[in-house]
């Protein structure tokens, strides 16, 4: 690869980086606001048992919801872009050669 490839390929990398980084922030910054609205209707309701189960129920399922996607897309994306680059047959042999010192089985 030549000096041109090798700077595609960080470039790349440090946009996947940022992307995943992003990400991870949106997802952690909605998960405060929900839970901070959450704890506002909560509060100003005074105990209302019947409503702040269901507000709570609510704040829960958002968030539960909203990172179970971005984790499971996350995955998705890694394992597609893993079998794209054709990484998956490597992987295989560095854990038989980890594991008995040789090249093969």
């Amino acid at each position: 690869m030549g000096q041109g490839g090798a700077r595609v390929k960080q470039d790349h990398d440090a946009l996947e980086r940022s992307r995943a980084l992003y990400g991870l922030l949106a997802v952690i910054i909605s998960n405060v606001a929900i839970s901070g609205v959450a704890i506002a209707g909560v509060w100003r309701l005074h105990g209302d048992s019947a409503v702040v189960v269901g507000i709570l129920t609510a704040a829960f399922t958002a968030v539960s919801t909203l990172t179970t996607a971005y984790l499971s897309i996350k995955a998705v994306s890694n394992t597609a872009k893993t079998i794209a680059l054709g990484d998956t047959g490597r992987r295989g042999t560095e854990t038989v050669e980890t594991v008995t010192g040789s090249s093969g089985v």
